[in-house]
């Protein structure tokens, strides 16, 4: 029982951590990586399909991302899929092949992405504290069952605590990372 507890809390809480670490990734930087455009969805004969699927996503150097659809009619939807998203980005076709430049960041948009990812890893903080939450939830509720000891509920609830602040931390280090990669020139 205290054992399914604490893995599924610390299962939840990996979740919350690489949710985190997703979102971190959408957030670009002044260099280009082909995982910028891995959610972006192209009109695909009338569905939503990924980029990754309808084209070859390359990098052609540091600030510029190549993309070449399978398809040679695709090329007109693919860059409007790319300049529709919400990255700022402004892709220039050439033939078949869609060159996606990275335009340098300002001090002032650099400032306000900052404020975005601080604001990203509060909610994994928050959401790394509900699982906590819910566990010692379950943890009471055994002990009112008499399903477990006192003393067994109280030094699960430590183990958790030190899970919850371990998360934290880790959290805390994928922010620093993020925030040194922005203010980067």
């Amino acid at each position: 029982m205290i054992a399914d507890i604490k893995k599924t809390t610390e299962q939840k809480m990996q979740k919350s951590l690489d949710a985190l670490k997703a979102d971190l990734g959408k957030v670009r930087t002044g260099r280009a990586h082909t995982g910028l455009l891995d959610h972006v969805t192209v009109d695909y004969y009338g569905s939503p399909t990924l980029i990754t699927q309808v084209a070859n996503v390359t990098l052609i150097d540091a600030r510029t991302i190549g993309v070449q659809p399978y398809e040679r009619n695709m090329v007109g939807a693919v860059e409007k899929a790319i300049r529709d998203s919400d990255l700022g980005l402004n892709p220039a076709g050439s033939g078949e092949l869609i060159r996606v430049p990275m335009p340098m960041l300002t001090e002032e948009r650099r400032r306000d992405l900052i404020k975005v990812i601080k604001s990203e890893g509060e909610t994994a903080k928050v959401a790394v504290r509900n699982i906590r939450r819910d566990a010692n939830t379950h943890l009471k509720d055994a002990l009112k069952k008499k399903e477990i000891a006192e003393d067994e509920e109280r030094r699960t609830q430590d183990e958790i605590q030190k899970l919850t602040d371990r998360f934290v931390a880790e959290i805390d280090k994928a922010l620093a990372a993020k925030e040194a990669d922005l203010m980067a020139i």
